[in-house]
């Protein structure tokens, strides 16, 4: 049976039309006009909701439905530059605006508005967006028809109708990138979808209907199908989940149809899947429609340009070529394969003779569905036509048959995932594009001899009075830099040489030795590398070259004077340093096993750390910590606590590394001024107001915690949007009794110790309390970890929420802030207690 859907939904709009409209702060159900009404976009009016960083709502209309609300209205990003006018699906629960909506469909997706906006209805135009300065963004186009009001429905459905109570437009007839319980499409409608999590505009994967079923590709030249004509050839049905896609061929109309409940939606993702999710506490994905036909390979941007994927891995493809030179392609990110592959030299059109073809047999670029520019040709000719032309990127050409030289070859001007076709009916072989280095020549630029005979004169002339007096100026100014820095680095020496018990001071050419000319890196910082050495004793270590002048002098001066003179067990040992000139050298003892976030983010099940270790890392932080707030003679913050930099040694004993590089301390300053270099993510809220203390750094321990007890980063954009901010989740989990749920599935050993990491969450949330001073001292965390004392039960878990950071990283850039701790003059400093 096929419902008259227009003649239904006719018939809700009488239901739910009023006499009158309503107009207030708060959302109405619908409204009616006489000649027109505005809302404005203001944000006095809107709730902080935790979708995206910070985004805002300002409702204007909501429709409550059976599991869910929809509300429509501006949505905004943290700052109110970019909103949207658009519908939302929420879940329908208690002060559900501020948590979990998500947009379903937005009028202005590719054009947004900022902050006083407007949204105007009038009769003879319909719904019209202006932004701030008057600017027409977005109408229905129903000129010539009178409106005469609008309404949400309880499918989420935004109607316009006239003085008959028909529709003359609907929401549902413009789909954005996500489809609604009881919307249909019918032939020529597309899902289109999102560039990011956080950025609405169209991306470049599309799903369309047509006549013939589903077709889903992405947007590049050839155009690359990775489905085609689901719904209608092929079945389509996920009955067990209430849910199923039906196809009525020549009727040409779609219906998604949920039978439980309308608190679901089916979203074309940013990485071309269509899932459905479903209301459980959180929006949890409940199938993902296109995997089951396609598998994971399937997708176009699985693993990122240039990348193969097989066997569930990304590679990049390798192979000698000839010419010299055997790697083209290299990893973008060796962490992330998924992030794709970079060619080492790009292609330049300027030199196309340079160009050659890297052959990858059984190698597809689109394994399943491709259009082919040429039909019947051969396999040289094939390659030739790519090497002529510069857009041409790649090449790949499909074999008729076994032993068949003849076959159909397309040109790509885009380079997207690559599968491994091996054991496909028709074998495949791919050419990409690679620029032979080893041949490039810059040629100088030719000027005809006529040009060139009248020019020299003038040229000359000025040339030599240009450089005349350009010289006198650039021999000033080195001479008067040469003293002023001889200065300085005689200044800078006096003072390492006045501080008692300094660690061995060792020449450049000492650490040139020992570190075989600096040839075996370890990692790099942000004030230079970490090179692998070892002393004349066999004893190895770890040497970071400072780069830079300035601020990183300052720096390096702090960390000299600041723990050259103290020793702790679980801080990383000053060996020695190197002041010569211009060089500016640490020397830290040898830690073996890198680290930590080596180990928590990028951990496999088998190398994943245990509960017990995980717990001793803990502790030793703390007491590291605990040691330098209140055990040193003078109280040192660190202010830059995160698993980067906490190093762990041969036997998983871990060390606090890299304090002082954050602090700016001049040879006679008595407070530190920091440019406030920490990390976003592990600041805490009172960076914003300038009270800083010892605390700072307890907050960051406490989201350290976190992260090594679920074994992930505090910001993870690989995560669903609810679970993209670890301490939202955090809280969220929290006041739903579901924190076992957050432990580490990585580690069966975690998963066996999930109470006992529960317990230790609580201590993380007792350290992340937005309050500093109901934050415990790291003393006091020691105790409760060694069970001395007991752990503060009543919390606060309305933890700062992701957005503090964003405005944490915007006043990193605008100011400067003095920290409110001492440290001693030179000769103040002495040993350990």
């Amino acid at each position: 049976m096929v419902v008259n859907y227009s003649a239904t939904l006719f018939m809700l709009s009488l239901l739910i039309l009023s006499s009158q409209h309503l107009i207030s702060c708060q959302p109405s159900e619908t409204f009616i006009t006489n000649s027109s009404i505005s809302w404005i976009n203001n944000r006095a009016r809107s709730y902080v909701v935790n979708s995206t960083d910070g985004a805002t709502l300002t409702p204007i209309l909501s429709r409550e439905g059976n599991e869910a609300l929809f509300v429509c209205g501006f949505l905004c990003d943290y700052n109110g530059t970019a909103c949207v006018f658009g519908v939302l699906i929420l879940p329908n629960t208690y002060d559900s605006y501020l948590y979990y909506p998500r947009l379903v469909w937005s009028a202005n997706r590719n054009n947004p508005v900022r902050t006083n906006a407007t949204l105007q209805l009038r009769q003879d135009g319909g719904l019209l967006l202006m932004d701030s300065d008057g600017t027409l963004i977005w109408n229905t186009s129903t000129s010539g028809k009178v409106s005469v009001g609008f309404n949400l429905t309880v499918m989420g459905n935004l109607v316009l109708f006239d003085k008959s109570n028909d529709i003359i437009w609907q929401s549902f007839d413009h789909p954005t990138d996500t489809l609604v319980p009881g919307q249909i499409m019918v032939p020529g409608q597309k899902l289109i979808s999102r560039i990011s999590a956080t950025d609405w505009n169209e991306g470049m994967l599309t799903l369309d209907f047509k006549y013939s079923g589903l077709s889903a590709y992405i947007e590049s030249n050839p155009r690359q199908l990775y489905v085609l004509r689901l719904g209608v050839e092929k079945p389509f049905q996920f009955p067990g989940l209430g849910f199923s896609l039906k196809g009525y061929g020549s009727r040409g109309m779609l219906t998604i149809g949920f039978e439980f409940s309308n608190a679901r939606f089916m979203r074309l993702g940013v990485d071309g899947h269509l899932r459905v999710y479903h209301w459980r506490g959180s929006w949890s994905e409940e199938a993902d429609l296109f995997t089951y036909y396609i598998g994971e390979c399937g997708y176009p941007t699985m693993c990122g340009n240039y990348s193969v994927c097989g066997n569930g891995q990304c590679t990049c493809p390798q192979t000698a070529v000839g010419f010299g030179q055997t790697n083209f392609l290299q990893q973008i990110n060796y962490r992330q394969p998924n992030q794709g592959c970079v060619l080492v030299t790009p292609i330049s059109c300027e030199h196309s003779q340079y160009h050659i073809l890297m052959e990858l047999e059984d190698i597809a670029y689109i394994p399943l569905y491709f259009q082919y520019g040429t039909n019947k040709t051969d396999l040289e000719n094939c390659k030739r036509s790519c090497l002529s032309n510069c857009s041409c990127k790649a090449a790949q050409f499909q074999f008729s048959g076994p032993g068949n030289t003849i076959g159909d070859c397309a040109l790509l001007n885009d380079v997207f995932s690559l599968t491994d076709n091996y054991g496909a009916p028709n074998k495949t072989t791919l050419f990409i594009k690679m620029q032979n280095s080893s041949y490039l020549q810059a040629s100088p630029p030719l000027i005809s001899s006529e040009k060139k005979s009248k020019r020299v004169p003038t040229i000359v002339g000025s040339t030599i009075g240009a450089s005349f007096g350009l010289l006198l100026m650039v021999l000033t100014c080195f001479a008067y830099i040469f003293r002023r820095r001889k200065g300085l680095e005689e200044d800078e020496e006096e003072f390492l040489d006045q501080i008692p018990g300094m660690p061995t001071r060792f020449s450049y050419e000492e650490l040139t030795v020992m570190t075989e000319n600096f040839s075996e890196t370890l990692g790099e910082g942000g004030f230079g590398s970490v090179f692998e050495g070892t002393m004349s004793d066999g004893t190895k270590i770890a040497v970071k070259r400072m780069q830079g002048f300035g601020n990183v002098k300052k720096s390096f001066l702090a960390e000299v004077a600041t723990i050259g003179s103290i020793q702790h067990v679980n801080l990383v040992k000053l060996v020695g340093f190197c002041a010569e000139k211009s060089h500016r050298l640490l020397v830290y003892e040898f830690m073996a096993n890198v680290s930590l976030d080596r180990w928590i983010f990028h951990g496999t099940g088998e190398k994943s750390l245990t509960w017990g270790v995980r717990k001793k890392i803990i502790s030793d932080v703390a007491k590291g910590l605990a040691y330098l707030h209140e055990d040193c003679n003078n109280k040192i913050i660190h202010l830059d606590i995160k698993p980067q930099n906490i190093l762990l040694d041969h036997n998983l004993n871990a060390k606090v590394s890299d304090f002082g590089l954050s602090k700016l301390v001049g040879k006679d300053e008595s407070n530190i001024v920091t440019a406030m270099r920490g990390t976003p993510g592990y600041l805490a809220p009172e960076w914003l107001h300038e009270v800083i203390t010892e605390k700072v750094d307890v907050y960051s321990f406490g989201v350290v915690i976190l992260e090594i007890i679920c074994g992930r980063k505090n910001l993870d954009r690989y995560q669903d949007e609810d679970d993209m901010h670890l301490l939202s989740l955090f809280m969220r989990k929290a006041v739903e009794r579901q924190l076992l749920e957050m432990v580490d599935k990585k580690s069966e050993d975690m998963q066996l110790h999930r109470k006992e990491a529960v317990e230790m969450m609580k201590i993380a949330a007792w350290c992340l309390q937005s309050d500093y001073t109901k934050r415990p001292s790291m003393s006091l965390v020691v105790k409760v970890l060694q069970g001395l004392v007991a752990a503060e039960t009543d919390l606060d878990y309305s933890f700062t929420f992701p957005t503090m950071t964003r405005k944490v990283a915007g006043a990193i850039q605008e100011r400067e802030a003095v920290v409110g701790i001492s440290l001693p003059f030179p000769s103040q400093l002495s040993g350990p207690r």
